[in-house]
Order: C-alpha cells, then sequence, then structure tokens
C-alpha cells in the first residue's frame, strides 16, 4: 500500500558514499508511544466513555463513534491539532492499531471529511451530556471521598482561524475570538468544567452557573466535601459571590485597586517602601478590612497586599469569605496566588495540545473540538498522576520516607526512571514518549511492533508501560 508518490533523493554530504533516502511501502510510523496511552486507556475508560454519550444516527456505520474519537484524542496527543492530518494518518499501523483494527489492507480509518462531518454532527443533548461526563470522571478517578477541593476557574482567548460563528472582536485582546471558560481542580489538575463562549463575552459570563453545576453534583456524591473556589478579578463581580455564599463554598476573587481601597491601604504600603529601604530586601506586608462597594448588598472581607522591590511598588487586593482573612490575611492571600498553577493546564490545553485550534465553522462544533482536546489533556493528566514523584536530590533518604523500590525488570540505576514525565508538560511528553519510530509486522499469531534499540527513551517507554500494566 503505497499513500505517497514514490520517490528517491541523494544526498552528498557522506564522502565515503552517497546517502539515498526513498519512501518505504512497509508499515511504518512515527508515533509509537501511543501504544502505552491506548493501553492505559483501556484500564481506565476515558474515551469509551466519552463515545457512549454521542449520538450516532447512522446505519451502518464505517467507522464507529469510539474509533473516531479515539483517532483525534491520540491525534491530539500526537501533535495533529485538527483533522487535515487523519487523511494521511488513517493508514499509519500504529493508528490503526489504538483505534482497535489491524494494520491490514482495507483497515483505513476515517479520512477528513469524515472527521468534520462527525464533529459537526454534534447534538446540544450531547453537548450536555458531555458537561456532565466531565464532572463524573472527576469524581471516578478518586479511590475515596477527599476532605477537600480546590477549583480555579480562568478564560483564555482563542484566535479566530477564519469566519467562525460567534467569533467576535476583543477590545482587549484586540483580536476576532473565542472566549474559552476552563475549571480545573488544583488537587488532581484534572479539567472538570469547559465552556465556550463568544469573542466579546464577559470574563464570568456562565461561570456562576456552571460552578453551581459541578458544586451540587459533587455533594451529591460527597455531602461533607469542603470546597473553596479562587479566580483573578475577572471573576470577581456580585453573581460570583453570591452563588458561592448560597452554596457554602469558600472563595478568593482578586478585584481591583480603586480610590477606597488604595486609601486604606496607603500607609502599608509607605511602611513596606521604608522596609526595602533599609534592607535592600524585597518587602510583602498585608492587611485586612470590611469593605462593602455600591453594587453589593453586603460587605465583605478584603485582603490588601503592599509589596516593594527593586522594580517598583506593587498593591493587589481579594475579596473572600475564607475564614481568619481578618487575622492571618498574608495565609490567605498566599493560597490565592496558588491559583497561578493552574495556568499551566490552561497552557497545556491551549497551546501544547492545541486547544485553541478551533477551526470548524460551527459554533457547536467548535465546542465539541474543545471537549476533544480536554479528553486529551485529562487522559495525559491521568496518566502523569499514575508515575512516582521524582526524588529530591536534597532530600536523604530516612526509615519513614525510603527511597521506592525500583519498578520490574528496570533498567540499571543512573538510567530514567519514568519518574521524570511525573511532571511533564504534553510538548516533552511527546517528544520523549510518543515520538518513536517503529516497524509493524502483522502475522497469523501477533502485531509484533518493533522500537530502535538505539532510542534514549526506550527505558522511560518500557517503565511507563510497566507502570500502566499495574494500574
Amino acid at each position: 500500500m503505497n499513500i505517497h508518490t514514490v520517490w528517491s533523493e541523494c544526498l552528498e554530504f557522506l564522502p565515503q558514499k552517497r546517502v539515498v533516502v526513498e519512501n518505504s511501502a512497509g508499515r511504518l510510523s512515527s508515533d509509537a508511544g501511543l501504544l502505552v496511552v491506548r493501553e492505559f486507556d483501556e484500564r481506565i475508560g476515558m474515551t469509551a466513555a466519552f463515545a457512549t454519550v454521542l449520538d450516532d444516527p447512522r446505519r451502518e456505520p464505517a467507522h464507529a463513534m469510539l474509533a473516531m474519537v479515539r483517532q483525534r484524542v491520540y491525534g491530539i496527543l500526537a501533535g495533529y491539532e485538527d483533522q487535515n492530518d487523519h487523511d494521511t494518518l488513517r493508514h499509519d499501523p500504529v493508528f490503526q492499531l489504538v483505534c482497535d483494527r489491524l494494520p491490514e489492507d482495507g483497515a483505513e480509518l476515517a479520512s477528513q471529511p469524515t472527521l468534520s462531518r462527525f464533529e459537526n454532527a454534534i447534538s446540544v443533548k450531547a453537548l450536555l451530556r458531555l458537561r456532565t461526563l466531565l464532572v463524573e470522571q472527576f469524581i471516578d478517578s478518586f479511590d475515596e471521598q477527599p476532605g477537600r477541593l480546590t477549583f480555579d476557574i480562568d478564560g483564555f482567548d482563542d484566535p479566530a482561524h477564519g469566519e467562525q460563528q460567534l467569533t467576535l472582536f476583543h477590545g482587549y485582546y484586540k483580536q476576532k475570538q473565542y472566549f474559552p471558560l476552563i475549571i480545573t481542580n488544583a488537587e488532581t489538575d484534572l479539567t472538570v468544567m469547559v465552556a465556550l463562549r463568544h469573542g466579546t463575552a464577559h470574563a464570568a459570563l456562565g461561570a456562576n452557573d456552571d460552578l453551581e453545576f459541578l458544586v451540587t453534583r459533587l455533594r451529591e456524591k460527597w455531602p461533607d466535601v469542603d470546597i473553596e473556589v479562587r479566580a483573578d478579578s475577572g471573576f470577581g463581580v456580585p453573581s460570583m459571590y453570591e452563588v458561592c455564599e448560597r452554596l457554602g463554598v469558600w472563595y478568593t476573587f482578586g478585584i481591583g485597586m480603586n480610590s477606597r481601597l488604595k486609601r486604606e491601604s496607603d500607609d502599608l504600603l509607605s511602611q513596606a517602601v521604608a522596609q526595602y529601604e533599609q534592607t535592600s530586601s524585597k518587602q510583602r506586608l498585608f492587611t485586612a478590612l470590611e469593605y462593602q462597594a455600591g453594587t453589593w448588598d453586603r460587605s465583605r472581607n478584603v485582603v490588601i497586599k503592599a509589596e516593594a522591590h527593586v522594580a517598583g511598588t506593587n498593591r493587589r487586593a481579594v475579596v473572600t469569605n475564607r475564614p481568619g482573612a481578618l487575622i492571618v490575611p498574608q495565609g490567605v492571600y498566599d493560597d490565592y496566588v496558588q491559583r497561578g498553577e493552574s495556568e499551566n493546564r490552561n497552557k497545556e490545553l491551549k497551546i501544547d495540545l492545541c486547544g485553541g485550534r478551533l477551526s470548524d465553522h460551527r459554533f457547536m462544533a467548535n465546542l465539541f473540538r474543545l471537549c476533544l482536546h480536554t479528553l486529551a489533556l485529562n487522559l495525559l493528566v491521568r496518566l502523569r498522576s499514575e508515575l512516582p514523584d521524582p526524588p529530591d536530590p536534597e532530600e536523604e533518604p530516612t526509615a519513614s520516607r525510603p527511597r521506592p523500590a525500583p519498578l520490574p525488570d528496570a533498567e540499571p540505576p543512573g538510567l530514567p526512571s519514568g519518574a521524570e514525565l511525573r511532571r511533564a508538560q504534553p510538548a516533552t511528553w511527546r517528544l520523549r514518549l510518543v515520538k518513536v519510530a517503529a516497524d509493524v509486522i502483522v502475522s497469523s499469531r501477533r502485531v509484533l511492533v518493533r522500537l530502535s534499540s538505539a532510542w534514549p527513551s526506550l527505558p522511560t517507554w518500557r517503565l511507563v508501560l510497566q507502570t500502566v500494566q499495574r494500574c
């Protein structure tokens, strides 16, 4: 089977002999690391559950919904951001394997037009079921009830790729765009909710409804779980305060420094500047007060940070209902700034996994595409969490905290243990684990996949697979 015209090129850099490069008609792949991902997915059932909630009105379809979900999700993990590459990838033997087809003649996967119809056929009811599924998969990721859950809410700009429905010009970002909303969990790094909004949406549009949906379902499962929500000043609006207070949720939201808050913190800032001038080291001072804006129905606690350092001064404020804010304001603020870690999830979704590539014409199709990218990220996050934490080189082993035992059949000391991927971003996973050439040989008894013995990440690949097989 040839999917490209046969060609041959000659390179002249080697003096001893000519170097001739030809394309191969054999069953070769450049994405053999996806086999590990598929093995893990089989054990936790993420793509299978995703496909189950989709509608399939077709009669005698050539390509199952599950196969197309896997084709797209695994393609996203491998760096193929939309459907276009699948006109060639449909012949790739590893993609055929991970989509449950034997790499044989006539085993082609869905083409780009088929995948485009797949995305555009999504219904509103199916999208609502996917909304519920994300929350259910998050709940199922716990072996036992958690005591506390922390959720970070954020949005990111998604530049338009043409004339997509409801892409509008945003004055702050200076572009036509969508404005997706994302809610992530700090304890697990999982994305629990995503929403697609028109390009000029307010930062908090729909966040109160999504939060109520999430908290209601969590409390149905775990009535006593403690829930905290954090977000920047774009979400610091009365509707967000009120829904958190009504649901019994702790919250900390950013709030802009207005003239009243500046007056209240002028002395604190002067004190920080004086201490910096005396010590030449960065100073961070905190205060807290009860404050009520004109649009609020009640007073709320506000924590203010005054900072002085070599670059100048800086003041920031948050509004919170967390207990102890008036007594230990720094603790509340320092917990709030930990939400910066959630921005790494946004980066992983938008950039590493190309979640900003919402280039279908229909708005609903683009929301579905955002769900596919989110599923890819969550699948990787779940796999990442199965690996051991990298050892702290400065921490000596003790009786209560010994060094972890090596995995079965581990490589000799000094070679990769797989733990370095525990905190690695998707781009690193793609480079270190997914992008590896393989020769796929199909016989009457088995499918043999041959990897290069000279591949530097081969020990890591094996150990990640061994970790998956113990799940």
